[in-house]
């Protein structure tokens, strides 16, 4: 009887397995058996927070998911869509760069490429995603969805929030409510314009947000509802070299050091981010006319996060000043997003002032 119990027991555990396949098998992979008709929808995983699980031994989350495990962690995803997986990397988005985002786009390009791809998730970490999602906005052609999704909490917390994040994403790529808004960042439900989206808590769900410009649209029970346009896109090509951009954040009592070495440093361009309305100090000021004078384009942003760079005051270091002088106002283009659109457009036109204004 015993023998008989372990036979019945491997069958069953044989049995279990297959049926898990069957269950899973379109989240594992090349596009699996799914129902005639679904569109494909690629899913590009970079890492973050959304694979990464509780180290037992240091607390500390660290990756340690695979992109097929995300997607079979997704109930009733088989159903919405035919999934492809394509590993990019797995990696925490702290150690994500510009070079980084610029194989991610040429990697999304292709899958966007394809006749039959609807379009493409990208799983990314939180930290950075405002970044690496504007500059794919800005690199990627045509106009197919591209979402990128992750977690605020990782896979061992209670209330993991990357499957319905992932669940959400792909559900967004399939929906006709969801076209020509190019490249977006969708969690929590909420969908935000890669230009605006900004990251405004550190550690809650409801994290990202687009300030005075507003959501793009919502999605709840798989069904997307549209609130807004995506406007004041650009479109930049690859530069085979990206150029060297620093940013810096200027601050009370700042003795322009920072800039003078930015540009001793073999800096092509540079984002200063002032004050208010876009102004600085009289020594950052005068650190930023060393800038002008040794041809380097340099961009003014605000640390403020609602309204816009305005040419207002006219003293040394005001806004009025600072575009007089040869400064490119970033509008309302955050800093970090600037610098990002600089490095691209250097990359096109090169130290262009006037045609580079024209990004801004």
């Amino acid at each position: 009887m015993r023998s008989t119990r372990k036979i019945d027991a491997r069958i069953l555990a044989v049995f279990v397995l297959a049926m898990f396949c069957v269950a899973f098998g379109p989240g594992l992979g090349a596009a699996a058996e799914a129902p005639a008709g679904l569109p494909t929808v690629v899913v590009v995983t970079t890492g973050g927070t959304i694979a990464e699980k509780t180290d037992p031994k240091t607390g500390g989350a660290v990756p340690a998911v695979s992109g097929a495990d995300l997607l079979a962690a997704v109930p009733g995803l088989a159903a919405v869509a035919r999934i492809e997986v394509v590993t990019y990397s797995n990696i925490d988005s702290s150690q994500m760069s510009p070079e980084r985002w610029a194989g991610l786009s040429r990697a999304v390009g292709q899958a966007l490429a394809r006749p039959e791809v609807a379009g493409v998730v990208v799983t990314h970490g939180t930290d950075t995603m405002a970044e690496g999602s504007y500059f794919l906005d800005l690199t990627l052609p045509g106009d197919k969805p591209v979402v990128f999704t992750g977690a605020m909490n990782d896979a061992s917390s209670p209330f993991p929030d990357g499957p319905g994040n992932l669940f959400n994403a792909v559900t967004q790529v399939c929906a006709p409510q969801a076209k020509n808004w190019g490249v977006t960042v969708t969690l929590n439900g909420y969908v935000n314009a890669a230009r605006t989206v900004r990251k405004t808590q550190t550690t809650n769900v409801q994290t990202f947000e687009s300030g005075e410009e507003g959501y793009l649209g919502y999605i709840t029970g798989g069904k997307v509802s549209r609130f807004n346009d995506a406007d004041n896109r650009k479109s930049l090509p690859l530069p085979e070299n990206l150029p060297k951009v620093p940013f810096v954040s200027t601050f009370a009592g700042d003795d322009g050091s920072l800039v003078r070495h930015a540009v001793d440093d073999g800096a092509k361009g540079l984002v200063v981010e002032g004050v208010g309305a876009g102004n600085v100090n009289e020594a950052v000021y005068g650190a930023i006319t060393y800038a002008l004078s040794k041809g380097v384009v340099t961009v003014i942003s605000t640390r403020v996060p609602n309204g816009a760079v305005e040419p207002i005051y006219g003293d040394a270091g005001g806004g009025l000043t600072l575009q007089n002088h040869g400064c490119i106002l970033a509008g309302d283009l955050d800093g970090q997003k600037a610098r990002l659109l600089l490095m691209l457009g250097i990359g096109e036109f090169g130290p262009d002032a006037a045609k580079l204004k024209t990004l801004f």
